[in-house]
């Protein structure tokens, strides 16, 4: 009897002990994916998704006292290239709702370009749209892709969005109005087609 005791109070302190570390070690586990989990999109207020069509001028404006592009930097090579591969510039381009720089401002373009491509004129565009105007005030839309600027209709996925704009995809289709061979100044007509809540 004395033996089973001696038994009975090693196994105690022992399966407690197991006990203990068998629960913290369940809790450790459900905690440690704590960083994500599913959520309704009514949860974030999101609705029925809809398309919206916007439609304005970007101005690239390269030259005179006030340019709204700068180029940052560039390869050794940039300036005897054929494309200009390997320049980098940064914009905050005015958007306007008609052709003429005068016209209503709605917004402005802000983000980076660059020449990517070796073989023929290509730009890889990372910007946003950042309006200022109507419901679309402190909204912004994304954009990521190539844009070969001598075609006829250029093509660049929307890739993100803020505010009114949260979950946006879609496209942009970028037409060039205005091309100045010698300031290297700029006017380009966008269609925006974005898929929002």
């Amino acid at each position: 009897m004395a033996k089973n005791l001696q038994n009975t109070s090693t196994i105690i302190p022992l399966a407690t002990f197991f006990f203990f570390f068998l629960i913290l070690g369940v809790n450790a586990d459900k905690n440690s994916d704590s960083f994500s989990r599913k959520l309704s999109p009514k949860k974030l207020g999101l609705k029925r998704e809809k398309l919206s069509h916007l439609h304005f001028y970007f101005h690239d404006i390269v030259s005179g006292k006030n340019p709204t592009v700068v180029r940052v930097a560039e390869a050794q090579t940039t300036n005897t290239s054929a494309t200009l591969f390997g320049f980098v510039s940064v914009m905050d381009d005015p958007l306007t709702a008609g052709p003429e720089l005068s016209s209503k401002r709605v917004g402005s373009t802000q983000g980076i370009y660059a020449s990517a491509s070796q073989s023929g004129v290509g730009l890889l565009m990372a910007f946003n749209f950042v309006f200022t105007e109507g419901k679309y005030n402190g909204s912004t839309l994304s954009i990521l892709g190539r844009n070969p600027p001598f075609s006829a209709v250029r093509e660049m996925p929307i890739v993100g969005g803020s505010g009114l704009f949260r979950f946006a995809r879609g496209y942009v289709q970028a037409r060039t109005v205005n091309f100045d061979l010698k300031t290297g100044d700029a006017v380009v007509e966008y269609n925006v087609y974005a898929l929002h809540y």
